[in-house]
């Protein structure tokens, strides 16, 4: 017996299915820009700090790399909430999936990115520093303006490799109810009995994402190798 495919009713609720798209743009907008900010830092503190603070950052960078990501959105949604409520003294405080999921994702990634930008900052000559110390700047004003922005181009390609992976990680937030895109089109799909078509769709969309980042990760690594020419 065949599948009669109905294609109106997503038409239909595609408003609600943007909704959803918008919100997953705004989780990986959001969780990528804190998360290379953090990640920046943890690097510089595991290169430069001292052996005791390195060893606590790498601990860190570990511990979220270990972990799945749905057990860290689970602990940030569940806990963090008790946590506050017995630090304020609120027994009324609670966290929204919303900023849980932008929590969870921001100190998970930021593990990533630490070790991807760790390694961008080893991929600069040592001679980049010196040299720029002889011109007077300070070891923070030459990490800046002349080691982070090699750095950064060396390893745009493995940022944005990262990235595709945390837009396919923030579907991961069913688990607390927030309204994705992937959750939008569950719903629209159970509501209006066409889950095969809602999930073809939602194959479809992060597919055609996913190509395009990698398609872009491609021409930047083949125009850094004719640039090396």
């Amino acid at each position: 017996m065949g599948y009669d495919f109905d294609w109106v009713s997503l038409q239909r609720a595609w408003p609600y299915l943007l909704q959803g798209l918008q919100m997953t743009a705004f989780l990986v907008a959001a969780s990528m820009a804190a998360g290379i900010g953090l990640g920046t830092l943890l690097a510089i503190t595991r290169i430069f700090a001292p052996r005791p603070v390195a060893a606590l950052v790498a601990g860190y960078v570990n511990l979220f790399r270990s972990i799945p990501l749905i057990l860290t959105i689970l602990w940030i949604y569940f806990l963090m909430p008790v946590v506050l409520r017995s630090v304020t003294g609120d027994p009324n405080l609670s966290v929204g999936p919303i900023y849980a999921a932008l929590v969870a994702f921001v100190l998970a990634e930021s593990a990533y990115y630490c070790e991807i930008i760790r390694a961008g900052i080893g991929s600069v000559r040592a001679g980049q520093m010196q040299a720029a110390q002889s011109l007077g700047m300070s070891p923070w004003q030459a990490m800046r303006h002349v080691i982070l922005p090699q750095a950064f181009r060396n390893m745009t390609p493995s940022l944005i490799n990262q990235t595709i992976a945390l837009l396919k990680d923030t579907s991961l937030v069913y688990v607390i109810s927030l309204n994705d895109f992937l959750g939008a089109a569950s719903k629209v799909g159970q509501r209006d009995g066409r889950v095969v078509e809602v999930y073809i769709l939602v194959a479809v969309v992060y597919l055609v994402l996913c190509t395009a980042g990698a398609w872009w990760v491609t021409w930047l690594q083949r125009r850094k190798a004719a640039a090396a020419i």
